[in-house]
């Protein structure tokens, strides 16, 4: 595959994931509020906190998103070993996380403040434990690209 036809492969799926994204925080997670709500209507008082944390994990995975879009674009340009992919790799991780750890704190919080149960909790491991493997996988990437860079460039210097 050529380089452009890659970046462009990647760019759909990206693409693909950030439509996703709107839908799953613009439409789904209210959605289900709602409906827990009608169906207990005495956490009432939950819905407000839970929307705005939930919302806020959407950042981290925006910023994730914009350095993966960064990636594509370098490697349209046929720099996919380069040192600003090592380091948007690494940003992605880093971000990757945020999130996971402000997730997992929240929920944390949530619980000691009576806003939560123990078992949402638990199922909120799921979710910190793919933050985590997001984040070791750019992590891997970043030092894997770094080291290719720097193969590369001396590479080109031997010639």
């Amino acid at each position: 595959m050529k380089q452009s036809t890659l970046a462009l492969s990647l760019k759909l799926i990206l693409t693909g994931l950030l439509l996703c994204g709107v839908v799953v925080y613009a439409y789904i997670v209210p959605e289900i509020g709602r409906v827990i709500l009608d169906q207990y209507p005495e956490f009432g008082g939950w819905y407000a906190p839970w929307l705005a944390f939930v919302s806020g994990t959407a950042l981290p995975c925006a910023v994730g998103f914009a350095f993966a879009w960064m990636v594509a674009v370098n490697i349209g340009r046929d720099r996919s070993f380069s040192v600003s992919n090592a380091r948007y790799l690494k940003y992605i991780a880093i971000a990757a996380a945020v999130d996971g750890v402000y997730f997992f704190a929240g929920n944390v919080v949530f619980l000691i403040l009576g806003k939560s149960h123990p078992s949402i909790v638990l199922a909120s491991m799921f979710a910190v434990f793919a933050a985590a493997a997001v984040a070791v996988v750019a992590s891997v990437l970043s030092h894997l690209v770094y080291k290719a860079a720097a193969l590369e460039e001396e590479s080109e210097l031997t010639i």
